[in-house]
């Protein structure tokens, strides 16, 4: 039976009154009686010492010690006398029998005395005799009834008893109230039983019961007994279940029809979405390839000799392109952050390589703006994504030139305290964002300032990108601002080691020795007006380009001994074929991995990862000419500077 259980508990309750009164009782009859045969004890022994000493008076008084010998012998015959000794009143010893346990004779007195040594179980006692008169006797009361004369002191008479039996007699009683009592308890422990049986057992069905409706079991019924104390409770509780059971299977209705009603749903709003995917890739594909055209063509008019009175317009036309071109791109980069395909590939460079180009680019902005644009030189050496780095470092000072309306725009790199990073930090003197805006700013298509959504503050994109592309980098992007002030945006960078940074300038000093003249490049791209604006760009940079509409076209290139250093292929093609399948098809025709990148107007995380295993470059429509540009130089780094025309 567990302690805590109801039962026990009503067991407990049952038997801890019984115990107590048990015990009291048994406590109480068995002080009594020791009390009883305690006073029986003394009261017989004193008859037996008053009996002695009434005989012994005239032997006394006579001297006769031997009828005073006979006296003591016959007294020893009582069970529990152990000695007697009769001594006269000058203390001479006249009789004894017995072995007393004392040497000496105790102090004498006229008084009747009585002493108890416990550790031997005897009782002394002792009594005088005088001579007198007796009139008559009690033998069970020690008072006597006397002559008026004087009494005279003739001896005393000395007693030993031993208090065995009534010790015995006193354990026979203590085992006795013992055995009561445990009888008592033992007959009231199963009484007590028995009733709280009679009491739980109803309680812990109804208990089960419970459980097992909390178990979801809600067709049990509970049989009703006739003499069952809590039926009526039994009663309510399988109506109930009833009830419960009834509610469950309309509920369990309702949820079927609201499941089937929802996947239905569900499955047009997926078909929905997909449609909806379908038509946003294809229109986002078509929007783009007419727009990377576009960037082509201007980019080829730019290099071109113009009039006065044109060069104007097309750099008007410059800039509609550009805002267009930053549009899709941070559209593009807000894709990729979401679909997770955005690639990180750190190694060590020169910051000042980022400077650098930083200030290249954008000079010519805060120019024309009015702005001071500063970059203070460093030396150090990073370990990061510089593609991702120049991005959020691109963003930050766009954004700040952007709403500087006076001063300037700093790009500084300061160390920090642990001696293990550097915090990059782009300063300026703008309007300021106010601190309820410093979380929110960091959101897709936020803008302060911006409620009537002028299209050349940007479009809300900016920082969104700066703040995932740190966080993907791993880098601590800070934010301190003051409206009507300006701005600070830091963002700490990891310090590259000595050697690598020394490695990855002579590499760059080797690059920037190239140049794409007499580069030869097989352009396979399906769109014709793609294909003759990246050809013209490309042969304005002084590449040596074979087009080629497909497979088939760049295969007869191949045959008509053309030799490409690199390829430029775009994705899609006519006929179920992609760039993929055809770069690898030229390059098992050349036998090598003749360098090649994809071009591509679709933003499908799949084609990421496709081109990611192919080990291709990928860049998405429409393309910046200076990227192109950029990737070239990369993709054929060890290419001597040569003239050499196509066969």
């Amino acid at each position: 039976m567990k302690t805590n259980s109801f039962e026990f508990r009503i067991l407990l309750a049952s038997l801890l009154p019984l115990t107590l009164v048990s015990l009291l009782l048994a406590g109480i009859f068995v002080l009594v009686t020791f009390d009883d045969s305690d006073q029986y004890n003394s009261r017989r022994g004193r008859s037996l010492l008053h009996q002695l000493a009434s005989a012994s008076e005239y032997a006394l008084f006579s001297s006769n010690a031997a009828q005073l010998q006979s006296f003591a012998q016959g007294a020893m015959h009582e069970s529990d006398v152990r000695s007697v000794v009769i001594v006269n009143a000058y203390g001479q010893v006249l009789a004894s029998a017995g072995k007393p346990s004392f040497q000496k004779l105790p102090a004498l007195s006229a008084q009747p005395f009585e002493k108890v040594d416990r550790a031997n179980s005897l009782k002394f006692i002792s009594q005088s005799v005088t001579a007198r008169q007796l009139v008559g006797q009690d033998i069970y009361e020690s008072k006597v009834l006397e002559s008026s004369a004087a009494p005279q002191l003739l001896g005393y008479v000395l007693m030993e008893l031993s208090q065995d039996a009534m010790l015995q007699h006193q354990r026979r009683i203590l085992l006795l109230g013992l055995g009561v009592t445990l009888a008592c308890l033992l007959l009231g422990a199963v009484l007590a039983l028995r009733l709280s049986r009679r009491v739980t057992y109803p309680i812990a069905r109804l208990s089960r019961s419970i459980e097992l409706i909390g178990q979801n079991q809600l067709s049990l019924r509970l049989p009703l007994l006739v003499d069952d104390p809590l039926r009526e409770v039994h009663e309510g509780l399988n109506q109930m279940v009833a009830h419960l059971e009834s509610n469950r299977d309309e509920l369990e209705l309702r949820v079927a029809e609201a499941t089937l009603v929802s996947r239905q749903k569900m499955e047009e709003a997926e078909l929905a979405t997909r449609a909806k995917s379908r038509f946003l890739a294809a229109a986002s594909h078509d929007l783009r390839q007419p727009t990377h055209a576009l960037g082509m063509f201007v980019a080829r008019l730019v290099q071109s000799p113009q009039p006065p009175e044109n060069q104007q317009l097309i750099k008007s036309l410059e800039s509609s392109v550009q805002a267009m071109q930053d549009l899709l791109d941070g559209l593009l980069d807000v894709f990729r952050f979401d679909a997770g395909a955005m690639q990180v590939r750190r190694r060590a460079f020169a910051l000042s390589d980022i400077f650098v180009q930083l200030q290249t680019e954008l000079s010519v902005v805060a120019s024309e703006k009015g702005l001071r644009f500063r970059v203070r030189p460093t030396g150090v050496g990073v370990l990061s994504d510089p593609a991702l780095l120049h991005r959020i470092l691109l963003n930050l000072l766009s954004n700040a030139m952007r709403y500087t309306h006076r001063g300037g725009v700093l790009l500084a790199c300061r160390p920090c305290a642990d001696g293990k990073h550097v915090r990059v930090e782009v300063w300026d003197s703008g309007i300021g964002i106010a601190p309820e805006h410093h979380e929110a700013i960091f959101g897709e298509f936020y803008q302060v300032g911006n409620p009537e959504r002028d299209s050349g503050n940007g479009l809300g994109l900016g920082l969104n990108i700066v703040e995932r592309a740190a966080k993907l980098l791993e880098h601590r992007l800070q934010l301190k601002s003051r409206p009507g002030v300006g701005t600070r945006f830091g963002i700490e960078v990891p310090l590259a080691p000595g050697d690598a940074m020394m490695e990855r300038r002579g590499a760059q000093r080797d690059r920037a020795a190239d140049n794409l003249a007499g580069l030869r490049v097989m352009l396979v791209e399906d769109d014709a007006l793609a294909r003759e604006a990246v050809g013209s760009l490309l042969r304005s940079w002084g590449c040596v380009v074979a087009e080629a509409s497909g497979l088939s076209a760049a295969l007869a290139h191949w045959d008509d001994g053309v030799k490409p250093d690199v390829i430029v292929s775009d994705y899609r093609m006519p006929y179920g074929e992609n760039g993929i399948d055809v770069i690898a098809r030229l390059r098992a025709r050349a036998g090598c991995a003749v360098p090649a990148c994809l071009v591509s107007g679709d933003t499908d995380p799949g084609l990421m990862q496709e081109a990611k295993e192919a080990g291709l470059s990928l860049l998405h429509k429409p393309v910046r000419p200076a990227k192109l540009r950029s990737l070239l130089r990369r993709l054929v780094p060890d290419r001597q500077a040569e003239g050499s025309a196509l066969p």
